[in-house]
């Protein structure tokens, strides 16, 4: 049986830099309140007419991924794109990535798990890998979700998190047991639904009737958070899922090299360090940098750490994610 290792990452984030005193202009919140909050000091979006797209900037990322993984995009046999903000309501974003690369006729498939949708599009990667389908896949996370944000008083909540930016791995085949993906964990809880959700537009509210109704209270076209619900179970989530993995492979807290956890927000990451009593070095977080980038956070900073020198081969990489659905996965990967 073969088993699956990243040869390759890369990331894309948008030169404009939103900060947050420049969101004081705009909406009624300060530097002080989001910082305390969620840890963000700053987050990335596109502006019209720089050329980024949810599938651009996933292609740009794919790029450097490929190149790092020294093998032409024509040895691509599979593009897994992970995003809740495609270019199209049909077709996916994948298929423009393949036309973006020129690789005639690669399959793309594009996965709607948000948050934890990188973990998901790994461990999907992982499968197809170990049957021995394909040789070579690229898991992406893209994400522009700044133009369907409420960038007013009424969205405030939502306004001062989220960036845009993109993630991409190239995974591989290996033969080697002792390295790559050990295991992945997925789960998902759809009572949760409706805590995490954008809601519009969808086949029984179509463009057409939001129009019509013109109706300003209207926010269903906006993403609604139930921040305090979704922290409780994220926190839990996240535990339980990160041990989950642990015990399958016979491994302690203390084997973990480095968690890279999803980046919603910095008092989840430091919350989930306390409870697995992790050194500042065992934890990676950009938040403060890049905002919740959703399906891109971990890729993005996976990439971003092994830029630093802080993963390294023979370490023990823990992915772990929590999001709408509800969604929580890990992947312990052996690097």
């Amino acid at each position: 049986m073969f088993n699956s290792k990243i040869i390759g990452l890369g990331k894309y984030l948008p030169e404009n830099v939103v900060t947050n005193y420049d969101l004081e202009k705009k909406i009624d919140t300060s530097h002080a309140w989001i910082v305390e909050r969620t840890g963000i000091e700053e987050r990335r979006h596109i502006k019209k007419g720089d050329g980024n797209t949810t599938a651009s900037m996933g292609a740009k990322a794919a790029k450097i991924a490929i190149d790092r993984a020294n093998i032409s995009a024509d040895k691509i046999d599979l593009i897994l794109f992970a995003t809740l903000s495609p270019d199209y309501y049909m077709p996916g974003s994948g298929v423009f990535v393949q036309n973006i690369l020129n690789i005639p006729t690669c399959p793309a498939m594009d996965i709607r798990n948000a948050c934890s949708g990188f973990v998901f599009g790994l461990a999907t990667a992982d499968q197809f890998l170990k049957t021995g389908m394909y040789k070579n896949i690229l898991v992406i996370g893209s994400e522009t979700q700044s133009g369907a944000i409420d960038m007013t008083s009424r969205g405030r909540d939502i306004a001062v998190i989220f960036g845009d930016g993109a993630g991409a791995a190239v995974v591989t085949r290996s033969e080697s047991p002792n390295e790559g993906v050990l295991s992945s964990h997925l789960h998902s809880e759809g009572e949760h639904a409706d805590e995490l959700v954008m809601v519009a537009p969808n086949m029984n509210k179509w463009v057409t009737e939001i129009v019509s109704d013109n109706d300003p209270a209207d926010s269903s076209y906006y993403p609604y958070m139930n921040g305090k619900h979704v922290f409780k179970n994220a926190v839990t989530r996240f535990e339980e899922v990160i041990n989950a993995g642990l015990n399958y492979n016979n491994l302690k807290a203390k084997d973990i090299n480095l968690l890279i956890p999803h980046q919603a927000n910095l008092r989840i990451s430091q919350f989930v360090q306390s409870k697995f009593n992790l050194r500042d070095d065992q934890i990676y977080n950009n938040i403060m940098r890049y905002g919740n980038t959703t399906a891109a956070s971990i890729p993005i900073a996976l990439t971003e750490a092994w830029e630093e020198g802080k993963v390294k081969d023979g370490d023990l990489i823990v992915l772990a994610a929590f999001g709408a659905g509800f969604s929580w996965g890990s992947n312990i990967i052996k690097w």
